[in-house]
């Protein structure tokens, strides 16, 4: 009499990676029925390089068991989600972004892409000049395989090299050791005083002197000002009178040249404001007959 599978030690794999029953067993739904999988921490425990662990429709294992099996033609690729395979493998790799290799995490990669160049050789026509562009294309994947395993290498060399921030840090700015690296104007001192010199040499014809423009100040008419005579006037005149009425007389004084022109300017702006201003304040009203017609200005 044969001996349990449970006491032998001995505990083959099923085709889809499961656990397979004992010999024993009767048969029926219970007995069929293989126990759901229980996913385990990524690592050596996982599979042959610390592959990932898949619980996928028909399948729980490790990605580089489910490949095995897949090239080996012992399990219905066709009925594995590729979703669900894309989205177990990137949740692995972020979680194994600390722990694990760059090389090691490109190899699972690699192995992903070669499931889904099996899933879709099922999704290729039957016909003739159909499979021929489909094994040229075929082709083509296999060529960038062979380039992403170079890209692989390359990444396992990167892995190796220090990383900054874990293994080596920056810094701000190197040391110059000996090297002032403060900036300052590059002058010449004895050129300096010659040019200084040639400043007081009145016999010097070539010595600067062309006539430089400076504009001449003027004492502008205040706005304050012009309230108080546009305020002072109407009680004089209570019908009011144009705008013009209330500018300030023209100062006796000495101008200088055109002095009068800017004091004159001055005072249309300040008085128009000081009106408008008042009109604001609901002091005086202002009218006008037309476009461009004077202004009136009547007390309120």
């Amino acid at each position: 009499m044969d001996r349990p599978i449970a006491e032998s030690g001995e505990q083959p794999d099923s085709v889809d990676g499961g656990p397979a029953l004992s010999a024993d067993a009767e048969p029926g739904a219970e007995a069929n029925k293989v126990p759901p999988a229980q996913p385990v921490e990524d690592g050596p425990a996982g599979g042959e390089g610390g592959a990932p662990f898949l619980t996928l429709d028909g399948f729980a294992g490790p990605l580089d068991h489910l490949l095995t099996l897949a090239r080996a033609e012992k399990i219905a690729i066709g009925a594995i989600s590729l979703a669900a395979l894309v989205d177990q493998l990137a949740s692995a790799l972020q979680r194994a972004a600390r722990t694990v290799p760059l090389g090691q995490q490109a190899g699972w990669v690699v192995m992903a892409a070669w499931l889904v160049q099996l899933r879709t050789r099922l999704l290729l026509p039957a016909e003739a000049s159909a499979a021929q562009a489909a094994q040229g294309e075929a082709d083509e994947l296999r060529t960038r395989l062979v380039a992403l395993d170079e890209i692989q290498a390359l990444a396992g060399w990167l892995a190796r090299r220090p990383q900054r921030g874990h293994d080596v840090f920056g810094r701000g700015q190197p040391e110059m050791f000996g090297v002032s690296v403060e900036a300052g104007p590059a002058l010449d001192v004895v050129e300096f005083l010659w040019a200084s010199l040639a400043l007081f040499d009145d016999a010097d014809p070539r010595a600067e002197t062309a006539p430089v423009y400076q504009a001449q100040p003027f004492a502008p008419y205040p706005v304050a000002e012009a309230r108080a005579r546009i305020l002072r006037l109407l009680e004089a005149a209570p019908d009011g009178g144009f705008l013009e009425r209330f500018l300030p007389d023209a100062a006796a004084s000495a101008e200088p040249p055109g002095g009068a022109t800017l004091r004159r300017r001055s005072a249309w702006a300040s008085t128009f404001i000081a009106g408008l201003e008042l009109a604001r304040q609901g002091a005086v009203v202002l009218g006008q007959a037309g476009d461009f017609e004077a202004i009136h200005v009547a007390p309120a």
